[in-house]
């Protein structure tokens, strides 16, 4: 039996508010109490005070390792906007971030232009070539994809050595850079300025890494990764956000590889081999997928690990380098990122049953 239609149109239809907007609305509303600072804002604002002050502390020969890392990381997590957020598969980023590096150092050594603007001149011709070699690349998937960047990754150090453009790149003898002074007077000496100035790029790329995760394009990136044919159906170009993430993607490692060149003052075709594009997919699977923050991590064991595996044995470092792989793979198969996450559910599911006991014996004794 239907319902009379007078009741039909006398009932108002209720609208849907999503969980951003409910919960800016209830902080608007009078009486309520402001959002509070999270634990994870606090960490972050730790962390960056912390990394600050490391310099002033450390000696210079740490202070340049730690900027080498916060490089790598800046590469993983292009690679990471590539394979973790969107699901194509790349194994050729030594070569973007040796196009980066070495735009750096042409616009450097020949041109004399400022090492601040090589960034973005870096990042754009990075960006440009990442885009086109996205095209074709949207008729690969999977391992094919993986077989074209990995020919782009073996072809760049021989293109770099190629006699015609030797006057430009230097070809096998490579190019020089000079280290550049701090600016404005300041009370530091050169490598001190690299790591902060490092560290300012690297936060910027991340926020902007993470606001791309969060908006409208990151989440229809992410819904081509999970599920294509579901993405084409809900209106999405899917070859329009393949090719911008493999643009963007490029972009990161390219700025990456303009500043790894400024900090080691030296570029050459064979410090960008296939070797380094498996050293950039082995910090990402370490970091963990997907995750930003995680990429630091992978910086960390891409610039750590080998050096200790040489100092243990330097015949057998290929071995034990191997050896410790396995065993933090076998120990965090989802990465720091979900280690971290599991060890923090671990954690709260401890004190969780603990808390509602006293709050039950608190709410016993006020009733007695």
């Amino acid at each position: 039996m239907s319902p009379p239609a007078d009741d039909i149109a006398g009932k108002e239809s209720v609208p849907f508010v999503d969980a951003a907007t409910a919960a800016s609305t209830a902080d608007a509303l009078p009486g309520a109490a402001p959002r509070g600072i999270t634990t994870r804002q606090i960490v972050i604002v730790v962390s960056i005070v912390g990394a600050a002050l490391i310099p002033l502390v450390a000696k210079s020969f740490i202070t340049f390792q730690l900027t080498q890392v916060m490089v790598y990381a800046l590469a993983i997590l292009g690679l990471n906007l590539l394979t973790g957020f969107n699901g194509q598969f790349s194994l050729g980023h030594s070569a973007f971030y040796g196009i980066g590096a070495y735009t750096a150092a042409i616009l450097m050594n020949h041109w004399e232009v400022d090492y601040y603007w090589t960034l973005p001149a870096a990042g754009a011709v990075c960006f440009a070539i990442g885009f086109l070699f996205g095209l074709p690349a949207l008729r690969l998937q999977g391992l094919y994809l993986a077989l074209a960047t990995f020919a782009l990754a073996i072809a760049l150090p021989q293109i770099l050595k190629f006699g015609p453009l030797e006057p430009l790149t230097g070809g096998v003898q490579g190019l020089v850079i000079d280290k550049p002074d701090p600016p404005f007077g300041l009370p530091i000496d050169p490598d001190q300025w690299l790591y902060y100035f490092t560290l300012i790029v690297l936060l910027l790329l991340f926020a902007a890494a993470r606001n791309l995760a969060h908006s409208r394009t990151g989440r229809a990136i992410m819904a081509i990764r999970d599920h294509p044919i579901a993405a084409a159906a809900m209106g999405i170009n899917s070859a329009l956000y393949k090719t911008l993430t493999f643009g963007v993607s490029a972009l990161y490692t390219g700025i990456a590889g303009a500043l790894g060149a400024i900090v080691v003052q030296f570029v050459a075709p064979d410090s960008f081999s296939f070797l380094l594009s498996v050293s950039f997919l082995v910090g990402l699977i370490i970091g963990g997928v997907g995750s930003i923050p995680g990429c630091l991590v992978g910086g960390i064991f891409v610039l750590f690990v080998p050096n200790i595996a040489e100092s243990i044995s330097i015949g057998l470092a290929g071995a034990i380098y191997g050896i410790i792989l396995l065993i933090v793979i076998f120990v965090m198969p989802s990465g720091a990122a979900g280690f971290v996450r599991l060890a923090g559910n671990y954690i709260a599911g401890r004190l969780r049953p603990r808390s509602a006991a006293r709050s039950t014996l608190a709410r016993d004794g006020r009733k007695s």
